[in-house]
């Protein structure tokens, strides 16, 4: 029987960062899939700044910008391909250090994030296992598992499991969760080409609002180009696969370039739904990624909630494992994640029926409104603006019950000294961030607790973002999100635990 702090089920791109992060704490883990080889089909193909700067925590800052570009942002156009509405996206570096959106190919990413797990000796990934059963009892989970070459039997014996397996994994039924449904349910032809022809469009994204077809484009990569396609009642993808009725789809956008030079790497059919789980978590059993949450597509935060997830529970779960955190903590993480996920998925929905609904009424109205949209105040910000929701409060976010602040949110990724951002002076652990001078006494027992002080002088930005939130001082959890702001840096210790978790080494 194998014996492991951890297992993660599924090594999608949830379970990978889920596993790497721990181990970055030091935390042995053992990854689980049914597959030995990456999904060879791109699926994910957006991610933004937030997310972005997760997987440089991971270490990835160079390798992800070498296989990404900037995305510009949306256009709304027409059938003729007349530009309705443009709501472009800033492509240098934002508040958090990276672009405020990035396109990417889903295979190239999880080739990263594989060898990048391999670097750390404490994880392990083994394909070709299929999870048979999860059994818990009061100390631990025993994983039972079926070689699929072989179909040899084991068993894993792990102090907590990770569910990345998925929308249609298994984890969600053996802890007894079902999927609400948010009322969005919508098939879609999703067609990736290759071609080396440059095609010489807006390097954004593209949203046909078309009432008979409404469809989707963006442009991937180098060569990698991606389309969605709206289906009609009692339509599929098989209608639709031949060249013949392919090619006047993608016309539009290719133009007089021959099919020939056109490789379709995929053209199926998907159903984008709006569902969130009614429970994430059982005793020692935790839900993550598409197996908690599914997001229709629309404003690219389906791969990125699951990132969020692992960086939300990462840290809290090798805390409790090394004893410096209670228990407890473990119950902020559905508390925090869930209303956040719902909260992003609600805004896909929105913007998906903005986009796609009404048929030749809501086509005309988006013929009238879409030009006028950036006369609406704050509604551009809106749209472009890729800061997400603050959590709700928890025994680790205490926000005021009145008012506004920082608490809950991220804090900004701003540059200290020279090329040093705050990720790396925090390196994973506590941080109090600070205006006012702390004495040498409660610098060291800051020290002493594990916190890292960093100081937020007049002038910078992290002194205006005190500022901008009616504060001096900020309590900064491992995963970037404030867990308590305020005027009184001596009443903002006690925010501290008591033993913070041990410092995860930050790459770069």
């Amino acid at each position: 029987m194998t014996v492991v702090p951890v297992v993660v089920v599924g090594a999608g791109p949830t379970g990978l960062t889920a596993a790497t992060l721990l181990a970055q704490h030091g935390v042995e883990c053992l990854v689980l899939d049914r597959r030995a080889e990456i999904y060879p089909l791109p699926r994910a193909v957006a991610l933004d700044d937030e997310v972005h700067r997760i997987l440089a925590r991971l270490g990835l800052r160079e390798e992800f910008a070498a296989i990404s570009r900037p995305h510009r942002g949306l256009r709304l156009v027409d059938r003729s391909m007349r530009v309705l509405a443009e709501f472009p996206r800033d492509v240098t570096p934002g508040r958090h250090g990276y672009p405020q959106g990035s396109l990417f190919d889903q295979p190239e990413l999880e080739a990263i994030l594989r060898r990048n797990l391999g670097r750390h000796g404490s994880a392990t990934l083994r394909g070709d296992t299929e999870v048979t059963a999860l059994t818990q009892d009061a100390d631990g989970v025993r994983v039972s598992v079926t070689d699929t070459v072989t179909g040899a039997p084991g068993v894993v014996r792990a102090a907590y499991v990770l569910g990345c397996d998925g929308a249609n994994g298994s984890t969600r039924a053996v802890i007894g969760a079902g999927m609400h449904d948010l009322g969005f349910t919508q098939r879609w032809l999703v067609v990736d080409v290759v071609t080396e022809v440059d095609l010489g469009h807006w390097e954004g994204v593209h949203q046909l609002c078309d009432p008979v077809r409404a469809g989707t484009y963006l442009r991937v990569g180098r060569t990698r180009h991606r389309w969605e396609f709206l289906l009609a009642p009692g339509e599929t993808a098989d209608d639709l696969r031949d060249p013949a009725r392919l090619r006047p789809l993608v016309a539009p956008w290719t133009g007089n370039v021959s099919l020939a030079e056109l490789e379709v790497v995929r053209a199926a059919e998907y159903t984008f739904r709006a569902q969130v789980a009614d429970r994430w978590r059982d005793r020692r059993i935790f839900l993550l990624g598409d197996a908690a949450h599914l997001t229709p597509p629309f404003v690219g935060q389906g791969l990125g909630a699951g990132l969020r997830d692992a960086m939300n529970l990462a840290w809290k779960l090798a805390g409790v494992l090394d004893g410096s955190l209670p228990d407890s903590v473990l119950d902020t993480y559905e508390i925090e994640r869930r209303r956040h996920a719902r909260a992003m998925i609600r805004l896909a929905t929105l913007v998906g029926t903005a986009m796609t609904a009404g048929g030749r009424w809501g086509d005309t109205v988006r013929r009238v409104v879409a030009p006028r949209l950036h006369l609406v105040p704050g509604l551009e910000r809106l749209a472009t603006d890729s800061a997400t929701p603050a959590l709700r409060r928890s025994a680790l976010v205490l926000r005021p019950r009145l008012g506004r602040g920082v608490a809950g949110g991220l804090c900004p990724n701003a540059v200290l000294d020279g090329d040093l951002r705050f990720d790396d002076v925090a390196a994973g652990r506590f941080a109090v961030v600070t205006s006012v001078e702390p004495s040498a006494e409660h610098r060291a027992e800051l020290t002493r607790r594990g916190a890292v002080v960093v100081d937020a002088p007049p002038g910078s930005e992290l002194h205006r973002w005190l500022a901008g939130g009616r504060a001096r001082a900020a309590v900064v959890r491992p995963d970037g999100v404030v867990l308590a702001a305020g005027r009184r840096l001596a009443g903002l210790r006690r925010a501290l635990p008591a033993a913070p978790a041990a410092a995860a080494g930050t790459r770069r």
